[in-house]
């Protein structure tokens, strides 16, 4: 086969055709809708990142870091600080994903914007001048990309199979966003892909009690940032890495499970998968978001009291079960808690709702929680599990009340998916949120410059709003007595 220096060795296969099409995007390829989806998705991720910036783990990733890479020129978010690229990569992801309050995506399970803004936020404080329309097309790019890679691994059995699903597909949408913002030509970001493929991982055991759950999406930030700026410098990656027979990313990650590389282009500039990104309502794994509506919706047909329940029933389909349930102990995790489908639904009985009030430690140990977990069930129900990734978010639930009543509901995916916040409702997330960790003039201008990013000369006067500190959220023992 015949190439040039600027093309990719086939671009006829699923990485070439990846890689050209990355090279020639522009942000006017993309409808006005997806554009808007782009910078609500990104505003979201801001306002994760200013509540898990000074999170007890967030605190302790970002001494150890700090020390250990030491003063740079890149932004951290909420430290007043700086240090290396990579170190700013990788705590500016932790910080977002550090309270389960960001985006996922339903078929290809990842966290977009924990992984795509940390590297271009990284990626913008260097030599080159990035505008605002840079970075919403650089971003684009990055959003499009990682759910593209999770659906040729078919999404969520990446999770059964007990990889962490996002930071496995992740580094393909970092190297992809900062490959676009670099310019990069399609010989150089299929080096930077196959770079990216290479530093892939994460293993699902991490959700039980380790922090490290947090940074897994920061570890896939930083290595697609340096995957991009090695492909840049002229550093090689695997040629063909989604085709590769032996030892390419589809064929060991998907060994002896069928993945499909098709799913990488497909409709690629027609179909955008950035519009199918969810924002949670909910401050917990996107698994337990249609167990929690089903429970509202039993709610709305009859008021939940606890000390009338007397069981609560509850079906899911092989992905979200083996994600989201095992019989939770005392003492249980705040990472633990926002995975385990009877924890939350348990304390979204007794308050109402599931954010970020409901995961504090305090209310974590509380015996009122303890006294209703135990009579939650959660079981496997195969016949979920048929029908297509879509359906894989399928729940019963049924509540037995102790008056004999039992309310049964089904649903076939959350709200969110099913209704997706508009631009407004996000941008009101974003200020309940941030309301007390920024004050009110920051928190509009952040909010005034992302929404209208297009036309802003230079994103580091966005850097420059999220590099001032911020206050400790709920989390922080003197905070959390606020809510006693």
């Amino acid at each position: 086969m015949q190439t040039t220096a600027n093309n990719a060795t086939d671009p006829t296969g699923p990485t070439g055709r990846l890689a050209h099409w990355l090279a020639g995007f522009r942000l006017e390829d993309a409808p006005a809708s997806a554009r808007e989806r782009a910078k609500a998705l990104t505003l979201d991720g801001i306002a994760c990142a200013v509540v898990g910036a000074q999170l007890p783990w967030s605190r302790t990733a970002a001494q150890i870091v700090q020390k250990f890479e030491g003063r740079g020129d890149r932004t951290i978010v909420g430290w007043g600080a700086r240090t290396s690229a990579p170190g700013a990569a990788l705590l500016n992801g932790t910080f977002i994903q550090g309270f389960e309050l960001d985006d996922y995506h339903p078929l290809g399970p990842l966290h977009s914007a924990s992984i795509v803004l940390p590297a271009l936020w990284a990626a913008s404080e260097g030599d080159i001048h990035v505008s605002g329309r840079q970075f919403l097309e650089a971003a684009l790019a990055g959003y499009e990309v990682g759910p593209r890679v999770g659906m040729a691994l078919h999404g969520a059995q990446m999770l059964s199979r007990g990889w962490h699903s996002g930071s496995v597909f992740g580094t393909h949408a970092a190297a992809s966003a900062v490959g676009r913002l670099l310019g990069l030509d399609a010989a150089r970001i299929e080096d930077a892909l196959g770079l990216a493929g290479t530093q892939s991982a994460g293993l699902m055991a991490a959700q039980y009690e380790a922090m490290c759950k947090r940074m897994h999406h920061g570890f896939s930030a930083r290595n697609g940032l340096y995957a991009a700026v090695l492909a840049e410098g002229g550093y090689t990656g695997i040629k063909r890495v989604f085709e590769r027979e032996y030892g390419g990313f589809l064929s060991t990650f998907g060994e002896g499970h069928d993945p499909d590389a098709s799913k990488i282009t497909e409709a690629l500039g027609e179909r955008w998968e950035v519009e199918r990104i969810v924002i949670k309502p909910y401050a917990a794994m996107g698994g337990i978001h249609s167990p929690l509506d089903a429970l509202f919706d039993v709610d709305a047909k009859r008021k939940l009291v606890p000390e009338e329940i007397a069981r609560i029933e509850v079906e899911v389909s092989h992905a979200v079960y083996h994600h989201g349930w095992w019989t939770p102990e005392r003492p249980l995790t705040p990472i633990g808690a926002q995975m385990n489908i009877g924890y939350a639904l348990a304390v979204a009985v007794l308050d109402g709702e599931a954010m970020v009030k409901q995961f504090a430690p305090a209310r974590i140990d509380a015996d009122d929680v303890w006294a209703l977990i135990p009579r939650i069930e959660v079981r496997h129900q195969p016949e979920f599990d048929a029908g297509g990734p879509l359906k894989r978010g399928r729940v019963r639930l049924a509540v037995t009340f102790t008056d004999g009543q039992r309310i049964q509901v089904e649903r076939n995916s959350s709200r969110a998916i099913e209704s997706p916040q508009s631009s407004d409702e996000v941008a009101a997330k974003y200020r309940v949120l941030t309301d007390g960790l920024i004050d009110g003039a920051r928190q509009k201008a952040i909010e005034d410059m992302v929404r209208s990013i297009e036309d802003l000369p230079d994103v580091r006067e966005v850097l420059a709003l999220l590099a001032e500190g911020v206050e400790p959220a709920l989390l922080a023992p003197p905070v959390a007595a606020a809510f006693d």
